[in-house]
């Protein structure tokens, strides 16, 4: 077995390393990659917006986008090394009721999903503390420290699919327990007023189009080679207040902008226009 490589000077090795480097960083034990599709997702309004949609006849969603992202990590019962990545999403739905003839009314709510997948974490028994001091970071309920690994959730904002308008004095509806004083209060004040749940006549189902990146990631040490430090090899360019024309003489045109892209210049819209099905009489 071979001697593992130490820290410093590289001998004999490729001419553009110069040393070996340990480094802190976080290590990608494993990841996945989603496409969901989230049908009938229920949008909880804000008291102004549940007024305007209980006098609605139709509602369109205008678009999607993400509040916030909490993930939770579990150890799986007897498999050592795997966990479990509980993540429940927040999203900020922006639709438009039509109330009658005339410009719709955009209101404003919340849909949240739950999504949970199974990674591999590897182990650590190590406690990890830090000298970099937090003004009321010691949290009693996360007092004692552990080496768990953490999990990222990389998302773009949702692709709104489809809306609909339920009257639920038309048909059954199960009686809901919702507890809406559950949504954590960075949530609720993203929107300008209170969301509103069990007194509604009618309610907001849609249905999201989801891509999503998980991982797990451990803080570990790595050995790396290194070319040289990372040294900055031009100057800042510094505005004066003096000449602001001189500023704007260094911008460029943009040319983009007065001329969009056409469609051979969008990756993958050739696949697209390929794949699409031909139109029907």
């Amino acid at each position: 077995m071979s001697e593992k490589l130490k820290p410093g000077p590289i001998l004999g090795a490729h001419p553009g390393f110069k040393e070996a480097v340990c480094i802190q960083t976080d290590k990608v034990y494993d990841s996945c990659r989603e496409k969901d599709c989230l049908e009938d997702l229920r949008v909880f309004l804000t008291r102004r917006g549940q007024e305007i949609v209980d006098r609605a006849i139709n509602v369109k969603c205008r678009k999607a986008e993400i509040i916030w992202v909490f993930p939770d990590v579990e150890p799986v019962p007897f498999n050592r090394g795997f966990f479990t990545v509980s993540v429940k999403f927040f999203f900020r739905i922006t639709l438009d009721a039509f109330t009658g003839i005339g410009r719709p009314t955009e209101v404003e709510g919340l849909a949240t999903f739950d999504k949970t997948v199974i990674l591999f974490g590897s182990e650590g028994n190590a406690k990890i503390f830090e000298s970099k001091f937090k003004e009321d970071a010691f949290d009693p309920q996360l007092w004692k420290k552990t080496n768990m690994p953490k999990a990222k959730v990389e998302v773009v904002d949702p692709i709104c699919l489809a809306a609909k308008l339920v009257d639920i004095t038309d048909r059954l509806f199960p009686t809901d327990n919702i507890d809406l004083s559950g949504i954590p209060e960075s949530v609720c004040s993203c929107f300008d007023d209170e969301l509103v749940a069990g007194a509604e006549r009618k309610r907001v189902f849609v249905s999201l189009g989801l891509f999503t990146i998980i991982k797990i990631e451990r803080n570990v040490q790595l050995l790396i080679p290194a070319f040289d430090f990372c040294v900055p090899d031009k100057e800042c360019i510094a505005a004066t207040e003096d000449n602001p024309c001189e500023l704007f003489e260094r911008i460029k045109f943009p040319i983009d902008e007065f001329f969009p892209p056409q469609r051979f210049e969008f990756e993958g819209a050739q696949d697209v226009f390929n794949n699409a099905r031909p139109c029907k009489d």
